[in-house]
């Protein structure tokens, strides 16, 4: 069992989700490096509550 060829459409539609994936994975990619090297530098101190008395 056989498919037939692959209508056009679905070449072009593949190449724009491929270019979509590429520059989803490049943000995800900035953004943790970006705390990576926040975190590491030290400039990341969680907000702390504050005790009353």
């Amino acid at each position: 069992m056989s498919f037939g060829q692959q209508h056009e459409i679905h070449k072009r539609r593949f190449g724009r989700n491929l270019g979509v994936g590429l520059v989803l994975a490049a943000l995800i990619a900035i953004v943790f490096g970006l705390t990576v090297v926040k975190v590491t530098r030290g400039d990341y101190e969680p907000a702390r509550a504050e005790v009353q008395n």
